[in-house]
C-alpha cells in the first residue's frame, strides 16, 4: 500500500485506557504516554512485532486516531465502543477532527505538510509519530475553543467592572478558577504537549519527523498561546477575588455598624 489515511479526533475528558484494557480483555497495563493499538473492527489488540494497516490509537488525554479506516468502519468502532464506555457516546456530535496522509515516495526525498507527508518507506515508526502529533493537535484545538469561551465570559466582568459593578458569586468564582487551572493542567500534563515520543531518543528520522511535524503544527506556540491566555484569566480572577471579597468585608462592616447603632437605640429606649 503506497498511502496511509488518518482521521484523528478529540474527545472531551480522559480516556482512562487501563479501564478500557479491563473491559476488553486485556491484560496489559498502559503508561500515561502510552497509547493503546486497537484493530477498529475485532476490538483486539494490535502487537508490536505484527502491526496492520487497519488500527486505531487511543490516548490517556481523550485523542483518538484512526488509520486506514473507512467512514462505515469508524462508525462501527464507536456503535461498539459506546456499548462498554460512555465517553463515546455522542461521538457523531464531535466538533474537533483532522484528517492527514502518509504516502509512499518513488524518488527518496521526504516531504512533510500540514496536510501529508512523503516517506520514502511506510516506517510503523513514522505512523506512530504522525498519530501522537494530530492527536495533540486535536486536542489543543478544543482547549483553544474553550479557552477562548471563557474569555468572551471574562469580557463580560470587566465590562461590568468599567460600570463599578461586580455581581459574581463565590460558585462562579470557584469553577472560574477550576477552568483556569484546568487548562494548565491539561495542556501540560494532560496533552503532553512539551514531551516527545521515546522513539524519536534513538531513531534520529523519528526525531526530525517528530520536531517537523510539531513545527508545522505549531504544538509549541500554541502551548505559550494557551499559557499566556490563562495567566491573563488568572489575573483578572484575581483582581476580580479581591474586589469581591473587598466588597463582602464592606458589607459586613456595615452589618456591624448597623447592629451597634441599633444596640446604642435599644439601650437608649430601655432607659
Amino acid at each position: 500500500m503506497d498511502i496511509l489515511n488518518f482521521k484523528a479526533f478529540a474527545f472531551s475528558g480522559e480516556l482512562d485506557l487501563n479501564k478500557l484494557a479491563v473491559t476488553l480483555g486485556i491484560s496489559r497495563r498502559y503508561r500515561w504516554e502510552e497509547p493503546m493499538l486497537l484493530n477498529p473492527v475485532t476490538l483486539t489488540p494490535v502487537e508490536e512485532s505484527v502491526k496492520e494497516q487497519l488500527m486505531v490509537h487511543l490516548y490517556y488525554f481523550g485523542g483518538i486516531v484512526f488509520v486506514n479506516c473507512s467512514e462505515d468502519v469508524i462508525s462501527r468502532f464507536f456503535s461498539e465502543m459506546t456499548k462498554i464506555y460512555d465517553l463515546f457516546r455522542g461521538i457523531q456530535q464531535l466538533r474537533y477532527k483532522d484528517d492527514y496522509a502518509l504516502k509512499r515516495g518513488n524518488t527518496g526525498e521526504t516531504v512533510i505538510t500540514n496536510d501529508y507527508a512523503v516517506m520514502p518507506e511506510l516506517d510503523q515508526v513514522f505512523v506512530d509519530i504522525i498519530c501522537f502529533v494530530i492527536a495533540k493537535s486535536v486536542a489543543l484545538d478544543q482547549i483553544e475553543d474553550k479557552i477562548d469561551t471563557v474569555l468572551d465570559d471574562v469580557e463580560g466582568l470587566i465590562e461590568q467592572l468599567k460600570l463599578g459593578k461586580l455581581r459574581i458569586t463565590d460558585e462562579k468564582l470557584a469553577k472560574l478558577a477550576a477552568t483556569i487551572l484546568t487548562f494548565k493542567y491539561a495542556s501540560i500534563s494532560y496533552i503532553m504537549v512539551l514531551d516527545k515520543p521515546e522513539v524519536t531518543w534513538d531513531n534520529p528520522e523519528a526525531d526530525r519527523l517528530y520536531g517537523t511535524m510539531a513545527n508545522l503544527f505549531e504544538l509549541s506556540q500554541r502551548f505559550q498561546e494557551i499559557k499566556h491566555k490563562s495567566d491573563t484569566l488568572k489575573d483578572v480572577l484575581e483582581v476580580v477575588t479581591g474586589l469581591s471579597h473587598a466588597e463582602r468585608s464592606t458589607r459586613l462592616e456595615w452589618i456591624i455598624i448597623g447592629l451597634i447603632f441599633f444596640e446604642i437605640l435599644l439601650s437608649l429606649f430601655w432607659k
